[in-house]
């Protein structure tokens, strides 16, 4: 039944008046349309514990004013002549809301940030292996999940951080969540009090800076050049902050690499003052130039480093499934709250990224995606050069899934056009906590499918910049 009956049994009015009252009421505001079929008498009479007569006497009523239509055998249901949007009463104001979420199913927008290339995710085989797991689920697949994530997807992960990331760790200390969000609510739940300083890269990731500031952590920022971190800054801002939040690999958002004799600073930092390091390795399988960096975390030889990884860059975001690294003393306290946050991930699909770890699916296709990336990243930076030349100055990295190109005027204004246009670009300045030190329009190459949807889009891009310039 779409509609909860709440019926009144000291109001003047009959009961059967009231249930047909609430009908009409279902018909008008369109909880009920024309065709619909409604309960059978008995049926509702059991559930709202009536005498059949009265919710009979009600159908009776709304029969007679063609309201509904008896069929016999097939049942009785809301007459399909009314008209679907028949309203002879008022209808109830719509609630709506001014909020918009960040993540709301919408398809994606060109050079949106943080999306892997849908187009060549080998869906067909991901069906296949998903199809298989439903086949040969057991009652495993039916029972309360382990809080810590599927076992044979945590050994997974940690044989492939040994080989690809030189991550020494068993499978007791990986924790499986739902998106890199849920691991951070992980480890403030389990390790962070409120006011407890946090070294948080500046600029850096807005998603992180929420979820931080949520949890009550005080941010520390601490500026990033071209070596990555300034860990001297961070000691001389807060030299007993407890927490440090870093993506050593690739700087988000400028894509530069945490050179390793901070790397080392940092971690000595950490273990003079028993403070923690997040590290964020979000997208280190996406190296253009050379072999990927090895973690920080394959440096930390005092368990001061908390790892965390996703798969949400590198096969799909409709996952949401991210890992967490702990360090072996910290077991027991995190298997603790995961099993308090419920942080669980569909057991299927958990099952599933598995057997795409297992048999091999996950290397080939990082294989393909880094030979593709390399391809559209140069599509797009040729483009910008062609339609631009000085006016975006643009450094590509080692790798990494987006482009920064520095501009000398308001990001912001520019990235408001762009995105009036229809292109998914973001400023710069608006990844910074304090004052932005650099500009520029942060674009993601991933989706870009050929040299000539590059070119178009660069065209769109210079055709906002042109337009807001002629308004000065």
């Amino acid at each position: 039944m779409p509609l909860p009956f709440e019926l009144d049994r000291s109001h003047t009015a009959p009961i059967y008046r009231q249930l047909y009252q609430r009908f009409r009421e279902a018909i008008a505001d369109g909880r009920l349309q024309p065709g619909n079929r409604v309960p059978a008498v008995r049926a509702l009479a059991a559930e709202l514990n009536l005498a059949r007569g009265t919710v009979e006497a009600a159908y009776q009523l709304l029969i007679g004013e063609g309201y509904l239509v008896a069929r016999g055998p097939a049942g009785t249901v809301v007459s399909p002549q009314l008209a679907p949007k028949f309203s002879p009463q008022p209808r109830a104001e719509t609630t709506t809301t001014t909020y918009q979420p960040i993540h709301s199913r919408a398809l994606p927008i060109p050079l949106q940030m943080g999306l892997p290339a849908l187009d060549a995710f080998p869906r067909k085989l991901w069906a296949r292996l998903l199809g298989r797991q439903l086949r040969q689920a057991g009652l495993d697949g039916l029972v309360y999940p382990e809080a810590r994530g599927h076992a044979p997807l945590r050994a997974a992960i940690a044989t492939y951080l040994g080989i690809s990331r030189g991550i020494t760790c068993r499978p007791e200390q990986v924790f499986v969540c739902a998106g890199y969000r849920a691991c951070l609510d992980l480890i403030a739940h389990t390790l962070m009090h409120p006011g407890d300083a946090c070294w948080l890269e500046e600029p850096g990731y807005f998603m992180a800076r929420n979820a931080l500031q949520e949890a009550g952590a005080t941010l520390v920022p601490v500026p990033v050049d071209e070596q990555g971190l300034d860990v001297a800054a961070g000691i001389a801002r807060s030299p007993e902050a407890r927490f440090a939040v870093v993506t050593p690999t690739h700087q988000s958002p400028l894509g530069v690499s945490l050179s390793l004799p901070r790397r080392l600073a940092l971690l000595d930092w950490a273990n003079r003052h028993g403070s923690w390091i997040i590290e964020d390795d979000y997208d280190s399988e996406y190296r253009y130039q050379g072999k990927p960096l090895p973690a920080l975390k394959s440096l930390d030889e005092h368990g001061r480093v908390l790892y965390t990884g996703t798969f949400s860059k590198v096969l799909f975001p409709g996952l949401r499934l991210a890992y967490l690294v702990v360090p072996p003393g910290q077991v027991d306290a995190f298997t603790r709250q995961a099993d308090r946050l419920h942080n669980h991930c569909p057991h299927l699909l958990q099952a599933t990224v598995t057997a795409f770890l297992n048999e091999g699916h996950f290397a080939r296709h990082l294989k393909k995606m880094r030979s593709l990336y390399a391809r559209r990243r140069q599509w797009l930076v040729d483009a910008l050069h062609q339609q631009f030349g000085e006016r975006l100055q643009i450094n590509p990295q080692a790798g990494g899934m987006h482009l920064v190109a520095g501009l000398r005027e308001d990001d912001v204004e520019l990235a408001h056009r762009a995105q009036a246009a229809g292109l998914a670009v973001q400023p710069l300045s608006q990844w910074y906590l304090e004052d932005a030190l650099k500009h520029g329009l942060m674009l993601c190459f991933t989706n870009i499918t050929s040299a000539e949807q590059a070119s178009a889009l660069a065209l769109r891009l210079a055709q906002a910049v042109h337009h807001q310039s002629s308004e000065r």
